[in-house]
């Protein structure tokens, strides 16, 4: 099973740690969610469990290889990353844009192969009718939509995706959360999200971050316990209940406890 191990994985900017030998190991076939405070390190763990960054010490492995033995075209055919803010510097129109994630495919799958797993990744996501329209010039969600039919089309076995839901609106940040579970049915998801709630409702499973070491890595319901929360994020919060049964929807109180 092509997991992704990451053992005891440091990193650091200049003089300052950001993760502290982090242990953990990804399976397919899940989402898991990444919280914590802005700081925490969960873009810097994504970033190194996508080979873009290099730890200062540990090792990133998938399927029982270290990342920086794999050939980079290998590397991007197994895992698709989403950065947060990513950067589109020329004026593409959004078909343009989702061929992109093709591109570890060049030589190897047919010009009918690429077409078909763009149209599929365009149809996922609802951005066929914007095909000829400038990337540059799309609103933030429908730009974010865009960039997710770009993965999508690279049919990887993991997707890492930081804030893959910022821009949204509530529809539409649904609507990305059951592609990323139908997704999971073969393939493997990890993201970072600040949405309690939404991490609740999406993930099977949630690491909690806090000054570059893990405190919890559980269940939702395990992992965002609030008096976890209360010593993460320093507010009260609860989960709240619907009936006979718990939903995954946690409450902030205003009261900010520090």
């Amino acid at each position: 099973m092509s997991t992704i191990k990451v053992s005891r994985l440091d990193f650091r900017r200049g003089a300052r740690p950001i993760l502290k030998g982090i242990d953990l190991t990804f399976e397919l076939g899940t989402i898991t969610a990444v919280l914590g405070p802005n700081g925490a390190g969960k873009s810097t763990l994504l970033g190194c469990m996508a080979g873009l960054l290099e730890p200062h010490a540990g090792t990133v492995e998938l399927g029982g290889t270290e990342l920086r033995d794999l050939h980079g075209r290998e590397r991007a055919q197994r895992i698709a990353f989403l950065p947060q803010t990513p950067e589109i510097a020329w004026p593409i129109d959004v078909e343009t844009l989702v061929g992109l994630g093709r591109i570890p495919y060049a030589g190897i799958a047919s010009a009918s192969e690429n077409l078909a797993a763009m149209q599929r990744a365009m149809e996922m996501t609802s951005v066929s009718s914007w095909a000829r329209r400038i990337v540059t010039e799309l609103s933030g969600g429908e730009r974010a939509r865009a960039l997710l039919a770009r993965v999508f089309a690279g049919t990887s076995q993991w997707i890492l995706a930081d804030e893959p839901f910022a821009g949204l609106d509530p529809a539409h940040q649904f609507e990305a959360a059951e592609l990323l579970r139908v997704f999971a049915g073969s393939g493997g998801v990890v993201l970072t999200v600040h949405d309690l709630s939404l991490a609740a409702r999406i993930a099977d499973r949630v690491v909690v971050l806090n000054d570059g070491c893990v405190v919890a890595d559980a269940t939702p319901e395990v992992a965002l316990d609030p008096a976890i929360l209360r010593t993460v994020y320093g507010v009260e919060t609860e989960w709240l209940v619907a009936g006979s049964r718990r939903t995954p929807v946690i409450a902030i109180h205003g009261r900010y406890v520090g």
